[in-house]
């Protein structure tokens, strides 16, 4: 998979904030997917003290779920921890882990926001343009935003919204268990991501796209 980066890679949160917002014009927020044959899970851990960021990326065919390529990149961490920030510390060895598949995904679900950002331009938004590739971003946890009671059941969710706008949804993957926080990266509508990542969530919390790409991360 060849990947062509759009920008050079910024050394302050002012550059960066002028990149998300010359970016996030060109976040598409409607379908505009293939079929599905190949979802991928992205993720990131750190080394040596967080001096090296490893980012690892798992292709499970859809909708069996079977995993089918993988591929990890390593390479220094060039940017600090910042909320809001994110993309910029972990995209650069997702793009290189990305360019080691042999098989190309039609979907990504990353671990971390999308539309879900005080900027509109998360994680998986980012990803998702630098790629053309449809994107989701699945978090762990509220970044920003609120949302009504969520039902106990397994696909119960709500919309979560910022500043009058629904920037997200948060989402009950199992049945009394703690929701996940979904919004779109690229190329897919909301109500479309909701649906692929339950999809991809038979059994526990995390899709299992997370789960796969969470070990790979997490070797060595």
């Amino acid at each position: 998979m060849k990947i062509t980066a759009a920008h050079g890679w910024p050394g302050t949160t002012e550059e960066a904030i002028a990149i998300q917002q010359q970016l996030r014009s060109q976040v598409v927020a409607q379908d505009d997917l293939p079929p599905v044959q190949y979802v991928a899970g992205v993720d990131v851990g750190y080394k040596d003290n967080d001096s090296i960021t490893q980012a690892a990326v798992a292709v499970l065919s859809f909708p069996d779920l079977q995993i089918c390529d993988r591929a990890i990149a390593t390479r220094p961490t060039t940017f600090p921890y910042i909320p809001g920030f994110l993309s910029f510390r972990e995209v650069p060895a997702i793009l290189d882990a990305l360019q080691q598949l042999t098989q190309i995904p039609d979907l990504l679900l990353c671990d971390g926001q999308g539309l879900a950002h005080p900027r509109r331009f998360g994680l998986a938004c980012h990803l998702g343009v630098l790629t053309d590739l449809p994107a989701i971003g699945v978090a762990k946890s509220r970044f920003i935003g609120e949302h009504d009671e969520l039902g106990k059941q397994r696909g119960a969710w709500q919309p979560l919204r910022h500043q009058g706008e629904i920037i997200g949804a948060v989402v009950r993957t199992r049945s009394n268990v703690n929701p996940i926080y979904i919004s779109i990266g690229h190329r897919i509508s909301l109500p479309t991501a909701i649906d692929y990542v339950l999809r991809c969530t038979p059994k526990y919390r995390l899709p299992e796209t997370t789960r796969y790409s969470d070990k790979l991360a997490s070797e060595g």
